[in-house]
């Protein structure tokens, strides 16, 4: 069953030509981000371009239980009108974060040193997905938490009431793990240090510097050491959402893989630990341009121009490269499909802890279709087939993860028979127009 109602099937179909222009919808990850610093200023910040998906509605949603003012105007712009660092209201109802791993983390984070108890929920999915990697590091600033076995949702947090300042070192490259500290230490007094060993994405640090924190980060041979002064008063911002990498990922993929195709994909957020997946295609030879590069709201950006590519090679992903693609590497496993040789991905054991365990779920599903992989606990190697050999024919099952299921259907547009999924249905957590705009470009998806 859907966490999201009632299983939809679907299959995706041999096509060709696919071209166009693919407007995929607003990055997630800022989206994010920018409602819940947008609900922690003082005065109205402005979003446009917000990926109006499930994930971050409920995040939106979130915001509004927390005593700030959520609207969104016609033309697509939301208003958010902050309470202030430390003002978070108590909600007076259990905050169901749906399928989202970003936004339930960091929401964490962000009220766990105001003195509120909160009680968080989720689908089906997120409530499988251990949060003990955050809550731990919040109870170092006195927050208190209640939850099953294993660190699972539904979970109650206890805010500190008189929250102390952390130096943490995140044991796993994790943004989230990261963002939840670093937003946890806004109401801390003193600094709260941040160090990761690998560069994970950098969104928060960031827009925590455009909203008017004091933030600075230095980068050793060892480690990146973020140091943050908490206890600011955050300035609200007018914000433009980039488009997002991870669901470009999809069109850009399946031009590469579908015969005949030339898809322009536009206005996509390069942030550098963001974009490992593009680096790693033009690597395996695939004809991926960058048009119009320039920088927005503080993000390098750039239009995409996706070719069919006929001569992949498989390539060995460098597994210091991980997490700038963590959530790429479903659709990136479609694309080694098709590529001549091996592609080696190591370094990956976070995919066993996603929406679903992708590393199983990918595997299980290419295996089906007609394709050789090994896997092991971090990391998992795709035999290529070559462009015009992989079978198809296959049920997979989405495991109520978005990105397994727009996976297989990017896959079935090249496989010789189609591919079809057992429930489509959590692709609207994050990319809610996939259908429409895959149709556009003249790929033959279908329900049913």
């Amino acid at each position: 069953m859907s966490g999201h109602g009632t299983p939809i099937p679907m299959s995706s179909h041999k096509s060709t030509g696919l071209s166009g222009v693919a407007d995929v919808p607003g990055d997630k990850s800022i989206s994010h981000r920018s409602l819940i610093l947008g609900a922690m200023s003082v005065g109205e910040t402005r979003i446009t371009g917000l990926l109006e998906g499930e994930d971050v509605l409920d995040t939106a949603k979130a915001m509004q239980a927390f005593g700030a003012e959520v609207t969104r105007n016609d033309d697509g712009t939301w208003h958010v009108h902050g309470v202030g660092v430390g003002g978070f209201a108590e909600p007076d109802h259990v905050i169901d974060c749906g399928n989202s791993g970003t936004g339930v983390r960091l929401i964490m984070g962000a009220m766990a040193t105001s003195p509120i108890t909160v009680t968080f929920t989720g689908d089906a999915s997120l409530n499988k997905r251990p949060m003990a990697r955050v809550t731990d590091p919040l109870a170092l600033f006195g927050a208190q938490t209640v939850g099953r076995s294993s660190g699972r949702l539904p979970m109650t947090i206890v805010g500190a009431r008189d929250p102390l300042p952390v130096r943490y070192d995140v044991p796993v490259p994790s943004a989230q793990v990261k963002s939840a500290v670093l937003l946890a230490g806004l109401n801390a007094p003193g600094e709260t240090v941040v160090i990761e060993q690998e560069a994970t994405r950098d969104h928060t640090e960031r827009m925590l510097a455009g909203f008017g924190a004091q933030i600075a980060t230095e980068v050793t041979n060892e480690a990146r050491v973020i140091t943050l002064k908490g206890q600011p008063e955050l300035n609200p911002q007018t914000i433009t959402v980039p488009r997002d990498p991870s669901s470009a990922a999809f069109p850009v993929c399946a031009a590469l893989i579908t015969e005949g195709s030339d898809v322009l994909v536009p206005n996509i957020g390069l942030n550098p630990t963001r974009a490992g997946l593009f680096t790693t295609l033009r690597e395996m030879g695939a004809d991926l341009t960058y048009e119009n590069a320039r920088e927005e709201g503080g993000e390098p950006v750039a239009n995409l121009r996706a070719r069919f590519s006929h001569d992949l090679k498989g390539i060995e992903v460098p597994p210091d490269r991980a997490a700038s693609m963590i959530d790429e590497y479903p659709v990136l496993s479609v694309v080694a499909a098709f590529a001549t040789g091996k592609t080696v991905m190591r370094g990956v054991k976070e995919l066993r802890v996603k929406e679903s365990d992708r590393i199983d779920a990918m595997a299980t599903g290419l295996r089906a279709a007609g394709v050789s992989v090994e896997e092991g606990e971090d990391w998992w190697t795709i035999d290529g087939r070559g462009f015009g050999n992989v079978p198809g024919g296959a049920t997979c099952a989405s495991h109520l993860d978005h990105r397994i299921a727009m996976a297989f259907m990017v896959m079935g547009l090249a496989t010789e028979q189609p591919i079809t999924v057992d429930d489509g249905g959590p692709i609207a957590t994050s990319f809610p127009i996939f259908e429409t705009l895959m149709g556009g470009l003249g790929a033959d998806i279908r329900r049913g």
